[in-house]
């Protein structure tokens, strides 16, 4: 009896030890990070435009490029824009269903998709808007 009585304390010490830890853990740590509710709303603004079913409207200058992420959709609304190719391969013009290469310019209003996070894109040759849906980044 007194063998049982003993491994229930121990297992109760061992049980209240842990949970002890666990409650006076040093906030702030890589074990439990603090981060500001700024930055968790950024973040989910982020993933929820980038992944969402809806179209932003993208403003860029001559000379700036939009690299698109896998499956990246690009409607191109006003000015003078071409393809931005991976070496090897364009990004599918699906308004006229061509593979386009690095400076064949895209019509206004051709949807285009960029199929692979490879480096295709779109390159501004004058001020243009455009319509993206995916990721994408600005350079």
């Amino acid at each position: 009896m007194k063998k049982k009585t003993l491994a229930l304390i121990l297992a109760l010490a061992a049980l209240l030890s842990l949970s002890a830890f666990a409650v006076f853990a040093d906030p702030g740590t890589s074990d439990d990070p603090l981060v500001s509710k700024s930055y968790v709303d950024a973040q989910i603004a982020s993933v929820k435009a980038q992944s969402s079913g809806t179209y932003s409207v993208v403003h860029i200058d001559a000379g700036q490029s939009v690299i698109g992420k896998e499956g990246t959709e690009i409607i191109v609304r006003a000015g003078v824009v071409t393809a931005i190719d991976n070496g090897a391969n364009g990004v599918s013009d699906l308004t006229t269903g061509k593979d386009l290469m690095s400076g064949t310019e895209i019509g206004l209003n051709h949807l285009v998709l960029v199929p692979r996070d490879d480096g295709r894109g779109v390159k501004a040759w004058t001020e243009s808007y455009l319509m993206v849906r995916g990721g994408y980044t600005l350079k």
